[in-house]
């Protein structure tokens, strides 16, 4: 009798579990067939279909559904999700130009733009699209051995290991390049015409080290007339740090001669994005960082000099001050909040005893005299002399030197006094356009004199002027796109709004300047060297 009802009551169970799965599955039915099309459609896709330029909701080709894992697998590894790897910061590493995996770069980079944007759309233009001439390999200034592979020597670092454990810290790949890391990726492509192309797949990894890489060594930098730091990373790195003297909007006074300014972080960030905006190229990456001045600087430094200037000021913060010929002193400390100080980060360039340099005075020198002035403020002919003194007789030296000019006026940069080149390449290569710390100082005020170049020779390549006028136009306007440029910065914002729309106005003053000359000139292409062709 026991056994019966056992059975019984087994059977009813069964039942009763087919049953309720049977009306799970109506239900389920039932609100599926009840609901919109739109919410039923899966969206598992979407931001693969965003990535690679599928609109939501459409069907994604077949070729683009496996370049859409290809990018998941691409970023499985990361914390971060597809959405936040699309970012130019967060891009991916592999090559520059000319070497593997450029075109699946490429995407990374432009991915992180949004749609309507100014800054895509302005590098997206013809005339950013005007091709470099071949670069041969004398052209280049380092030739390196392509079997060569970078490895970290071992010490008592976590961080610095031997060669077989390099795998886990450096990216790797098939080729030796693939070990190198992004500073030594930045110095072996630099060539004659340009320090880093207009796409450079590199550019977003290099400027994510310069803010985020361990600093491991901080020195003050010998010379110069302002406090500098070197610091350097684990994978040999080495960044030169300007720290934070002022705030965004504080203006030099009016009474301040050029020569004894302060030198401005958020300058050196802003100006080597305007020089990539005009498409000039020729200042190392710049990014901005928050530094710890205890653990990143006073612990960790080697430089005795600099080690007796640390002191912790009346309010508890952590101050130094270092040893230079300005503003190096107690009443002018550098101090944290208790310990925390902004500063710009600039890779810097290849070693002198690798690559060697030549300084070169620029003719439109300042006197740096409170009364006497320089030659070319008294000689309204003085360009004439200028052109017939080398290296300004031949090439493309003068043009390159107006160029530079034009940055300047923009930025309001008065101490422009020497500049340099790789003097591997000679004459026929571009100018390094660096030390832009006494930039962005004013905003209510322009200074005329910083276009001498242009106002005297009466010159500017074609596409610069082609440029230029195009950054007058409200689709590209130039204060929009580096607005937009300084956005992702780490220390946004960069530039106070002010400085901003008084690049509009001077850029107005430099196409008014060219007006002039091409009204005075006999033949427009004596003002507007032709260096396009047909490009344009």
């Amino acid at each position: 009798m026991r056994w019966r009802l056992q059975m019984f009551l087994q059977r009813k169970l069964k039942i009763s579990f087919l049953f309720l799965l049977f009306l799970a599955l109506l239900v389920h039915l039932v609100v599926d067939f009840a609901l919109p099309t739109t919410h039923r459609s899966c969206g598992c896709n979407t931001k693969a279909s965003k990535a690679v330029g599928v609109p939501s909701g459409s069907p994604m080709p077949a070729g683009l559904k496996k370049l859409s894992l290809r990018i998941l697998q691409d970023f499985s590894g990361s914390n971060g999700s597809l959405e936040k790897s699309s970012q130019p910061e967060r891009a991916g590493l592999h090559a520059r130009a000319g070497e593997p995996g450029v075109q699946q770069q490429h995407g990374e980079v432009n991915a992180g733009w949004s749609k309507g944007s100014k800054l895509a759309a302005l590098f997206e233009h013809p005339l950013y699209n005007i091709p470099v001439p071949e670069v041969t390999e004398k052209d280049k200034l380092f030739v390196v051995n392509p079997m060569e592979r970078f490895s970290l020597h071992s010490s008592g670092s976590d961080e610095w290991v031997s060669s077989s454990k390099a795998e886990a810290l450096l990216p790797t790949g098939k080729t030796a390049y693939d070990t190198y890391p992004t500073w030594l990726k930045f110095h072996i492509g630099i060539n004659r015409y340009e320090l880093y192309p207009r796409r450079d797949p590199l550019l977003p990894a290099l400027l994510r080290d310069l803010a985020t890489q361990r600093i491991v060594s901080s020195v003050q930098k010998s010379g110069g007339t302002q406090l500098k730091l070197i610091m350097t990373f684990p994978n040999y790195g080495q960044a030169l740090f300007k720290p934070m003297k002022q705030t965004r909007d504080q203006e030099t006074p009016i009474d301040f001669f050029y020569f004894s300014d302060f030198e401005r972080h958020n300058a050196e960030i802003a100006a080597f994005h305007l020089d990539r905006i005009l498409d000039f190229r020729r200042i190392p990456p710049v990014s901005g960082r928050l530094v710890n001045i205890t653990k990143e600087i006073r612990d960790i430094t080697t430089d005795k000099k600099l080690a007796k200037t640390f002191f912790i000021s009346p309010a508890g913060n952590v101050c130094f001050y270092g040893e230079c010929s300005y503003y190096c002193s107690t009443e002018h400390a550098l101090c944290g909040k208790p310990d925390r100080l902004e500063g710009s980060m600039a890779a810097l360039l290849p070693d002198k005893t690798l690559a060697k340099r030549r300084s070169w005075r620029s003719p439109w020198r300042r006197s740096y005299h409170k009364s006497k002035k320089a030659e070319w403020e008294l000689n309204p002919n003085y360009c004439a002399q200028v052109r017939e003194t080398p290296p300004y007789d031949r090439g493309h030296r003068l043009l390159d030197l107006i160029d530079m000019a034009i940055l300047d006026f923009l930025m309001g940069n008065m101490d422009r006094h020497h500049y340099e080149t790789f003097e591997k390449f000679g004459n026929d290569t571009f100018l390094l356009h660096l030390d832009n710390g006494r930039g962005f100082g004013t905003h209510s005020r322009d200074e005329p004199s910083i276009l001498a170049p242009l106002q005297q020779c009466c010159s500017i390549k074609k596409s610069t002027y082609l440029r230029l006028q195009l950054l007058a136009t409200e689709p590209y306007r130039l204060s929009d796109v580096l607005r937009e440029a300084l956005a992702a910065e780490p220390l946004a914002p960069v530039l106070a709004e002010p400085h901003l729309q008084a690049l509009d106005r001077r850029l107005g003053k430099v196409l008014l300047a060219v007006r002039h000359c091409l009204a005075r000139a006999a033949r427009q292409e004596k003002v507007l060297v032709d260096d396009v062709g047909s490009w344009v």
